[in-house]
C-alpha cells in the first residue's frame, strides 16, 4: 500500500544534470511520486536548476547553497547526482546532517575520500546506499540466483569483459570525465560497476590487481580537433560529431546553461588534454582465492558484455548485446555448463527501463526499507568502497607497473 501524503520521504537532490533529472527526477517521481515529497533541487549552475524544475515537473525550491537546502528543506534523504569527484563532500556534509543518502557510482574518487565517507556513516549513525542498478537487472540477479545455488559449485575463476561502443563510449571523452581529476578515469567512473557486480557475485573482499591502461582512440590519437562540435570546422567529416540540439533535452540542460560555468556538453573528443584510458585490462584475485581475468573498451562497434563463471562443478555463461548493429533479442540467456552432462539455456526476458528493468527495481528497494532483500542487492557504503577501490589500485597500478593491495587501502 502506497504512504499516504503525510508519511511521504522528504526528498532532495544535488546535481540536476541528465542523470539527475533523468532517473533521479522524471523516472523516479513517475514511480513513485505517491510515496516521495521532491523538497529541494541543488546545483552550483543556477540556469540548469531552474531547468530542471520543467524537466521534472516539480515546484521545488532552487538552491545553489547546499548547506541552505539542508536547513531550509530538511529533507530525510539526498540523492547526490554531481561530478564523482565532488561525491564525498556531499555525502558527509549530509550525513553530518542526519540526512541519509543515495548516491550515484562511484562513491567517490580515491581511497581516502572512501574512508572518509565510512568514518561519517559510523560517526553519525546515518546510512548511504549506492545505486548499483545493474544488481537489480533480471539477467544479473539471475545469475547471483544461480551462483547461490551452487549449480556450478565453488567459484575458481571469472571472465568479464564489458564493451562500450562508438556513441556510448566517446561521450565519456566529450565531458567532464575525460580527466582523471574529475573522474578518477573510466576505471573508476565506469569500472565501478563491473568491479561492484564481481565483488557481489564472488561474495569475498577483492585483494590485490595487476592493471594496464592506454588511451589509444580519443585524445591526442585524433586526426584533428576543433574548439567543440557547434563550432567545429571538422564536423562534416568527423565520425564523432554530436548534435546538441537534435536533443532538446541535453541543450536545454548544458547550452545555454554553460554561460554561467563554461562547460559545454558536446567538447572535441581529441583534445590533447584529455588524460583517461579508452582501452583497460586487469587481473584481480579475492580473498577466497577467486582469479578474475577483466577489460573495458571504449571504442567497440558494439555494446554489451561477455561474463562466464568458472566452477569446480562447471560454468555459467552469458553474451550480452545491448544496442545495434546486430539484432537485439528479446531476451538474455544464460548458458548452463556441468563438466559432466548436458548444458542448459535459461531465457530471461528483456524488460523496459534504464538497465534493462533494474532502474525501477533500485528505486523500489531503496525507498522500501522493509522490501525482502534475500539476494543482498542494497549496496552500502563499505560496498561503494570496495568498488572505488578496485579502480583506485588498478590506476595505480597502471602507472607504477606492479601489482596494488585492493581491501587494504580501507585500513
Amino acid at each position: 500500500m502506497l504512504q499516504s501524503y503525510e508519511a511521504r520521504q522528504r526528498i532532495a537532490l544535488v546535481g540536476t544534470g541528465h542523470r539527475g533529472t533523468g532517473m533521479w527526477g522524471t523516472e523516479l517521481m513517475s514511480r513513485m511520486g505517491p510515496q516521495l515529497d521532491l523538497v529541494g533541487l541543488c546545483d552550483l549552475n543556477e540556469m540548469r536548476a531552474h531547468r530542471s524544475q520543467n524537466i521534472i515537473g516539480t515546484n521545488a525550491p532552487v538552491f545553489t547553497d547546499f548547506d541552505a537546502m539542508l536547513r531550509e528543506v530538511r529533507p530525510q534523504t539526498v540523492m547526490v547526482c554531481t561530478q564523482d569527484d565532488s561525491h564525498d563532500e556531499l555525502i558527509v556534509r549530509s550525513l553530518e546532517a542526519g540526512v541519509d543518502v543515495i548516491t550515484e557510482k562511484p562513491m567517490c574518487t580515491t581511497a581516502a575520500k572512501a574512508r572518509r565517507i565510512l568514518d561519517a556513516e559510523k560517526r553519525t549513525g546515518r546510512k548511504v546506499n549506492v545505486a548499483f542498478n545493474y544488481r537489480y537487472a533480471p539477467f544479473g540477479a539471475k545469475l547471483k540466483e544461480l551462483l547461490l545455488s551452487g549449480v556450478i559449485g565453488e567459484i575458481v575463476s571469472v571472465d568479464f569483459h564489458w564493451y562500450l561502443n562508438t556513441r556510448h563510449g566517446s561521450d565519456y571523452f566529450r565531458r567532464w570525465h575525460a580527466y582523471e581529476r574529475n573522474s578518477g578515469t573510466l576505471f573508476v567512473h565506469k569500472a565501478t560497476h563491473h568491479f561492484d557486480l564481481l565483488n557481489w557475485y564472488i561474495a569475498s573482499d577483492p585483494k590485490e590487481v595487476f592493471a594496464r591502461g592506454q588511451l589509444r582512440h580519443y585524445g591526442h590519437n585524433g586526426p584533428f580537433r576543433g574548439p567543440r562540435c557547434k563550432i567545429c570546422p571538422h564536423k562534416d567529416e568527423c565520425n564523432f560529431y554530436m548534435d546538441i540540439s537534435a536533443d532538446p533535452r541535453l541543450e536545454a540542460l548544458y547550452e545555454d546553461p554553460s554561460r554561467e560555468d563554461g562547460y559545454v556538453r558536446d567538447a572535441c573528443v581529441f583534445r590533447e588534454d584529455i588524460d583517461i584510458y579508452d582501452t583497460m585490462s586487469a587481473s584481480l584475485t579475492y580473498e577466497n582465492g577467486v582469479q578474475v581475468s577483466y577489460s573495458l573498451n571504449a571504442c567497440m562497434p558494439i555494446e554489451g558484455h561477455h561474463l562466464a563463471f568458472n566452477g569446480r562443478k562447471g560454468r555459467l555463461e552469458i553474451r550480452h548485446r545491448e544496442t545495434q548493429p546486430f539484432a537485439i533479442p528479446e531476451y538474455d540467456e544464460i548458458l548452463v555448463m556441468p563438466n559432466f552432462g548436458e548444458a542448459e539455456r535459461i531465457r530471461i526476458p528483456r524488460e523496459h527501463g534504464g538497465h534493462f528493468g533494474g532502474d525501477k527495481r533500485l528505486q523500489a528497494m531503496l525507498f522500501d526499507p522493509n522490501m525482502p532483500d534475500p539476494l543482498h542487492q542494497r549496496a552500502g557504503a563499505r560496498a561503494g568502497a570496495l568498488s572505488v577501490l578496485c579502480g583506485v589500485a588498478s590506476v595505480e597500478s597502471v602507472k607504477t607497473n606492479r601489482p596494488v593491495a585492493i581491501a587494504a587501502q580501507l585500513d
